[in-house]
């Protein structure tokens, strides 16, 4: 944890401005940013968190707090660039605004006039902000007529569930895990990637909670829990019927909540009710690779503890069943009556909470498309969707690709595959960016984009209930635009004429929210919490056709939860499994995020080099040493790292720690080029923690 990293102090005043933190974290903390220096030559000097903000309370992780490193880095872009050498080899030349503006225009002006579904923007969350994520570049690919992006590729089957089972995005106030005495951290390294949450499992801990860690690998944040629960990848689901099973064999159950507020019947309690007696412990415990009395003493705790809470998060989403296990998870609450207390229940994401006051429509202006219907595209499939020809299934090839807020080369599933794809020399690829990444080294035209602290934005959160405003600290630096600009320009080449591309960024942010969000509020005061009750669920009121927990929805397609085995395992595919015996998950390292800062020199020196977890037992039996430079492979690739020989691995499992650039990993790979684009259950996401591989010395 850090408040604050001073960079050298320039001449001149300084002045405070009110930030947000814009990336994929749940944690959206408020921003102190201090400025120094005489007009026009303005430097920020210090990122802090503000004491006031509740959940930022002061205090950043390792990477936020070094934001100004990363605005200011020496290798920024600041001019946009042209490409001179082959796809993939970083060589452009500068060019100025007017040029390549023009020959975009002009490329995808001939690519739309064959069919405008050709052009597939691909985005995600390199900033959250509302206005340079989502505003100005959805109106500009609805005018085109673009093909849509299928944002999937972090959350969508857990969100897919939790809008299943409890009729949104919803959840627990994060502050009321202080008050709980039992929590659950389930397939969350909250330490590295939920730090504000752990301040309050912190308190809760002190005041004498029990905290119970359920994750594969032993992490920093199992560490620090009074009890870690090592299961197999892929098991949680298991895991979660067994729990119920014991919670029904030993009436632990809270029938009232049951009857008043979740679905009956057979699609509903009976059904479900049937199937968890099917999931003794034992059952569960040989799929799981745990002992069966773990299973029984995590329910006869979560069953006799008040107020029990779960913080589910995405991590044990990510293999095939990823959905059934979070509807699962998601009914643990509604069965023994947790949320009938405010710090009780469960919290995998709130940001269902800001469906009241968000106005996506007046920002993204969907009626740009006119009543055209573009195909979708699933991002987590891009590298095989951008090899696929021309069908009548899939409709006309991708021939331009527009990528922001991403770096879909170094994150997306199946590297060889996104490699090839980018690789195209037909393909027009314009990449928005701060730096050279990956992606964009191959692209055509590199446009230089402004960072957090140089451009005006909007936050909500999928870890509080908070608004929050981020203003600019200081002026772009060299020619970098904010991504709103960058689009309002584009479309002015396109010809595009309509009033809504002359918004400025100001309108944008007045036109995001209604009321009681009210942005002149943000300016005033850096934040707005939203009204909302402490104990959103203790009467029910679920936002679901019939306000009850939602088990199953056949109408939609939906049977009763189950635990689903992943893709790859020796229960699912025993010959794949001889031949790579190993799981692998690929969480991220602790001082990256997804690929953001592995550039920034500081904290890839914490890092070092990219590892791959492998427990003693393991190691041995194939003659690996610690320090050893192993390759880890399986039929889809390989990629190379330094092993660590550690107890964080359980036996049998592997963690290759993410996520690195290619181009600052061993041998220009990572941990992508075995990863599959097989998808989830529900939501159509990427199983990225379901995968099988081998190590061996390199």
């Amino acid at each position: 944890m850090s408040t604050t990293t001073p960079l050298p102090d320039t001449d001149g005043p300084t002045r405070i401005v009110h930030g947000a933190c814009p990336h994929d974290c749940p944690d959206t903390c408020a921003l102190k940013v201090t400025v120094q220096g005489a007009p026009g030559a303005e430097r920020v000097v210090h990122v802090q968190g503000w004491a006031e903000h509740e959940t930022t309370h002061g205090a950043l992780c390792t990477k936020v707090s070094r934001y100004a490193e990363r605005t200011h880095h020496p290798e920024r872009v600041l001019h946009p660039l042209k490409r001179v050498g082959p796809k993939g080899s970083g060589q452009f030349e500068r060019i100025t605004w007017d040029q390549a503006l023009r020959e975009i225009a002009t490329r995808l002006s001939a690519i739309a006039a064959r069919d405008p579904q050709a052009v597939l923007p691909y985005s995600y969350a390199g900033t959250m902000g509302m206005i340079q994520g989502e505003s100005m570049a959805a109106r500009f690919f609805h005018r085109l007529g673009a093909s849509r992006l299928d944002r999937t590729i972090c959350a969508s089957a857990g969100g897919a569930a939790l809008a299943l089972t409890y009729g949104g995005k919803l959840g627990m106030r994060v502050q009321q895990f202080a008050h709980a005495r039992l929590i659950l951290i389930w397939g969350s390294n909250s330490i590295a990637s939920n730090l504000h949450f752990w301040t309050y499992a912190q308190q809760a801990k002190r005041a004498g909670a029990k905290l119970v860690c359920i994750d594969p690998r032993r992490t920093e944040t199992a560490d620090k829990c009074h009890q870690h629960i090592a299961l197999r990848p892929g098991s949680d689901g298991a895991l979660a019927l067994a729990l119920m099973h014991e919670l029904i064999v030993h009436d632990r159950l809270d029938h009232d909540y049951i009857a008043r507020h979740v679905q009956a019947g057979p699609d509903g309690w009976d059904g479900l009710r049937e199937r968890a007696l099917q999931w003794p412990p034992e059952r569960a415990a040989a799929v799981c690779g745990i002992d069966a009395d773990v299973i029984r003493a995590l329910a006869q705790d979560y069953a006799s503890t008040r107020p029990a809470a779960i913080r589910l998060n995405y991590g044990m989403q990510r293999v095939r069943g990823g959905g059934n296990a979070v509807r699962l998870i998601a009914l643990l609450p509604c069965l023994t009556g947790a949320w009938r207390e405010a710090a009780g229940g469960l919290l995998l994401s709130s940001s269902g909470s800001y469906a009241a006051v968000r106005d996506d429509a007046a920002l993204q202006r969907p009626d740009l498309l006119a009543g055209r219907q573009p195909r979708t595209v699933n991002m987590s499939t891009i590298g095989a969707d951008l090899l696929r020809p021309a069908s009548p299934d899939f409709g006309p090839r991708i021939e331009a690709v527009i990528v922001y807020n991403s770096n879909p080369v170094a994150v997306a599933p199946q590297s060889p595959e996104v490699v090839a794809g980018f690789r195209r020399e037909d393909l027009c690829t314009v990449v928005l960016e701060h730096f050279l990444t990956d992606t964009a080294d191959h692209a055509d035209y590199v446009l230089p984009a402004t960072t957090q602290l140089e451009h005006l934005d909007v936050h909500t959160s999928y870890g509080h209930t908070d608004v929050l405003i981020n203003e600019p600290a200081i002026a772009p630096l060299g020619e970098a635009l904010p991504n709103t600009e960058i689009f309002r320009r584009l479309a002015a080449a396109m010809g595009y004429d309509e009033p809504c591309f002359r918004d400025s960024d100001e309108q944008l942010a007045r036109a995001a929210f209604k009321a009681p969000i009210d942005l002149d509020t943000l300016r005033r005061d850096g934040w707005q919490r939203l009204p909302l009750p402490d104990a959103p669920f203790a009467d029910g009121g679920f936002p679901t056709p019939d306000g009850r927990a939602r088990i199953s929805a056949p109408a939609l397609g939906w049977g009763l939860p189950d635990h689903v085995a992943p893709w790859e395992s020796a229960a699912s595919d025993p010959a794949l499994a001889a031949r790579y015996p190993l799981a692998m998950i690929s969480p991220p390292a602790r001082h990256f995020l997804n690929s953001s800062f592995v550039n920034v020199k500081s904290l890839r020196d914490i890092e070092a080099e990219p590892v791959v977890e492998i427990h003693p037992d393991d190691a041995a039996a194939r003659g690996l040493v610690d320090g050893t430079v192993v390759r880890v492979h399986n039929d889809r690739g390989s990629y190379h790292a330094t092993a660590r020989l550690s107890t964080r691995a359980r036996p049998g499992v592997v963690n290759g720690l993410g996520i690195w650039w290619r181009k600052l990993g061993l041998r220009g790979t990572n941990v992508n080029e075995v990863t599959h684009q097989r998808l989830t259950d529900m939501g159509q996401a990427p199983c990225f923690y379901d995968v099988l591989v081998e190590v061996e010395p390199a």
